[in-house]
C-alpha cells in the first residue's frame, strides 16, 4: 500500500466571521493526485495555504508525510513545493536568475545550465535571458512552472498552475504534473480546466452555499 504524504484532519476555514468549509478530510498518498474544485470565494485558496502551514487553520490539523512531527509549523521545500497566484517572481532579474536565485534561497543547488534546460522543457528557451517584466501572464507561468522541474519536493501543492496558459503550454504543464506522479509524486491542485491527469487520483468539491465539503 502506498505511504500518504498529506493528510488533511476535519479542517475548518472561517473569514470575517464567515465559514468558508469545514469538515474537510482527506489523504493524499505517494503517486497520487488531487483536484480541488469549486465556485470563486468558497475557500479554495484558503484550503491550499491551510495545507502548506501559510495559514492557521479555525479547526483541524495537517500532516505532510507519514513520518513528520504533527508540531512542525510548516514544510520545508524538500517536502512540499507551493504555487500560489502570486508567483514569487523577481520582476527585473530574468528567467534564467529567478530559477537560480529561487534555488539558493531554498538552501538547493541549481547550475545555470540546468536552469535553462529546465525553461527550455517548458518552451521559454528564447526568454530565459530576458527579465520577467516584460514577459507575458503567460509565459511568467510558464517560468513558476519551470521550478517544478528543478524541485526534490515530492508534494506540490498548485492553485491555478494552468491560468493564463495557451494551448501549447496547457499540454506541456499536464505532461509535467502526469510524469510527477507518475514518478512517485503527488499534487493537489486547485484548476477551473480539467486536470487530465490519468492514474490514481480524486476530486474535492467545496461548496459555497453550504461552507462544507
Amino acid at each position: 500500500m502506498a505511504s500518504w504524504v498529506l493528510t488533511a484532519i476535519d479542517l475548518a476555514c472561517q473569514k470575517a466571521q464567515r465559514t468558508l468549509f469545514e469538515g474537510v478530510s482527506f489523504s493524499v498518498p505517494a503517486g497520487h493526485w488531487l483536484h480541488i474544485e469549486g465556485g470563486n470565494g468558497c475557500g479554495k485558496t484558503s484550503l491550499l495555504r491551510i495545507l502548506c502551514g501559510l495559514s492557521p487553520a479555525s479547526k483541524g490539523q495537517v500532516l505532510w508525510s507519514s513520518s513528520s512531527p504533527s508540531h512542525l509549523a510548516r514544510p520545508d521545500r524538500s517536502v512540499l513545493h507551493y504555487m500560489g497566484h502570486a508567483l514569487g517572481l523577481k520582476p527585473d532579474l530574468t528567467a534564467c536568475e529567478n530559477l537560480c536565485t529561487d534555488a539558493e534561497v531554498s538552501g538547493m543547488a541549481l547550475s545555470r545550465e540546468q536552469a535553462l534546460q529546465a525553461l527550455s522543457a517548458q518552451g521559454l528557451k528564447s526568454r530565459a535571458h530576458l527579465p520577467v517584466r516584460v514577459l507575458s501572464q503567460g509565459q511568467r507561468q510558464g517560468v513558476a512552472l519551470a521550478r517544478l522541474r528543478t524541485s526534490p519536493a515530492q508534494l506540490w501543492v498548485l492553485d491555478e498552475p494552468m491560468v493564463g496558459l495557451d494551448v501549447p503550454a496547457t499540454d506541456t504543464a499536464r505532461a509535467l504534473l502526469q510524469s510527477h506522479v507518475d514518478a512517485g509524486g503527488s499534487v493537489v491542485m486547485t484548476s477551473h480546466h480539467d486536470v487530465g491527469l490519468h492514474g490514481p487520483g480524486a476530486r474535492l468539491q467545496l461548496d459555497r452555499e453550504r461552507g462544507r465539503a
